[in-house]
């Protein structure tokens, strides 16, 4: 069975979600939305304060290279353009759309028929996606017209596919694997033909074996599309493991994966892909699993972008008493809420709801040497003396000792036997370190 090759974990999967059908969840009263649910430069505001919007209209314009449209998820009125937290903890500039009664911008095909015929050149194809403010949905929003554009004097050989969805209780991807498999297989031809690539390789983990089943008897109507089943083992879903898993290539440190003739689209993507470029539907809504062993019913939902987290909490079965902390994305790698008003954001994969039992820290000790950290981290790294040079603020030998290739997977920090804060200490020393880099210019 394919997998990467340095470091990885297998923690308990806790996918009590993945039986549980997508549902629609209703219309927030206020749509909160971010200008930067992407990476890169935050979109620049097109509306003011009074306007009317429909749902799809274009309402911040991403006017840099590396950055994304936002469109209204909603139609309403523009009460204010203002700072809020967002489900990362920061505050930033959000449109605040007060709801009204649904209307489509027009043009959008808002049907169930699934269109397979796709006529556009290339180049006509990254501009629709960029038109329509696609972002990569496994979590690191990198803008997908980006992605779609090969550099000059580099050439795609694979675009591989990201079903792997290796973080414990998500299951966002596998219930879109299950239910829009026809449009997400669309998607794929879509941006093979925008790639000029014969071949597509979609990953998934041997866990979901119905998802595995499912798309390879559909792949045999797409030419040059295959299935591979993976060894669970986390973080596959990264794009460095994952492109070592399926094609058995390396990205050299500090490179992008089109260096090694990959480009990496997660299963999410490819559906949002399809939707722009044969629906014309701009990305205002995803799939977010809510969970927790504790909430009374947990789901799938189809979100429009901007919908607070309690909204989907309530609709779960509503916060336990006894819950210590929300988590926005995977336990892994997700980040702490402060705000349960929080709005979704393109990237928001899922809120987990953890009771206070679970949420304690084991109490931290000294370093005993064991180099679990070590043998786990899948980038080769040293996590232990990253941590320790980062707590002493020696940011020059962070650089030196490669903490940028650290993807920030947590695995270091979930085998350390002495509860060592490895994650958090090496997040602060890349911070610093980007800092750095973009100081010298």
């Amino acid at each position: 069975m394919k997998t990467f090759r340095i470091g990885g974990v297998h923690p308990p999967e806790n996918k009590l979600s993945e039986k549980q059908a997508i549902e629609v969840l209703p219309l927030p009263e206020v749509a909160t939305i971010p200008l930067s649910q992407h990476l890169g430069v935050p979109a620049v505001p097109v509306v003011k304060k009074g306007d009317s919007v429909k749902t799809g209209q274009l309402i911040a314009k991403g006017e840099a290279f590396i950055s994304a449209n936002i469109h209204s998820s909603v139609t309403g009125t523009v009460t204010k353009i203002d700072d809020v937290v967002d489900t990362s903890g920061y505050r930033k500039k959000a449109i605040i759309i007060k709801v009204e009664e649904d209307q489509w911008e027009e043009g959008i095909d808002t049907s169930d028929n699934i269109i397979k015929e796709c006529n556009l050149s290339p180049e006509e194809i990254v501009e629709k996606v960029n038109e329509k403010g696609i972002v990569g949905m496994g979590g690191a929003t990198f803008p997908s017209h980006v992605k779609l554009q090969v550099p000059k004097g580099k050439k795609a050989d694979f675009l591989l596919i990201n079903g792997v969805e290796c973080e414990p209780c998500l299951t966002s991807d596998h219930r879109l694997m299950l239910e829009k498999a026809e449009q997400m297989m669309v998607g794929i031809s879509i941006q093979m033909r925008a790639l000029r690539v014969e071949e597509a390789i979609i990953g998934i983990e041997n866990n979901k074996p119905d998802a595995i089943k499912h798309l390879r008897k559909l792949a045999e109507n797409y030419k040059g599309v295959s299935v591979e089943p993976l060894k669970i083992k986390y973080p596959q879903g990264a794009e460095k493991q994952l492109i070592k898993a399926l094609v058995n290539r390396e990205v050299p440190s500090g490179k992008l994966p089109i260096e090694v003739g990959c480009v990496v689209h997660n299963v999410g993507t490819s559906l949002a892909v399809y939707e722009a470029v044969q629906k014309n539907k701009p990305l205002i809504d995803r799939v977010v699993t809510v969970t927790g062993k504790d909430l009374k019913k947990p789901s799938n939902f189809m979100v429009r972008i901007g919908t607070p987290a309690l909204q989907l909490i309530d609709a779960a079965g509503g916060l336990p008493p006894n819950t210590g902390k929300v988590v926005n994305g995977g336990p892994m790698m997700g980040k702490a809420l402060n705000d349960l008003e929080s709005p979704i954001a393109k990237g928001t994969s899922g809120i987990i709801v953890f009771s206070d039992d679970e949420s304690e820290r084991v109490p931290m000790q000294n370093c005993i040497r064991c180099a679990k950290c070590i043998s786990v981290c899948p980038m080769g790294l040293e996590p232990f003396f990253l941590g320790l040079i980062s707590d002493k603020q020696r940011y020059e030998e962070c650089e030196g000792n490669h903490i940028m290739d650290c993807m920030e997977c947590g695995s270091c920090q979930y085998v350390c036997p002495s509860g060592r804060p490895l994650l958090d200490q090496v997040r602060i020393g890349k911070l610093n370190v980007g800092k750095m880099i973009r100081e010298r210019g």
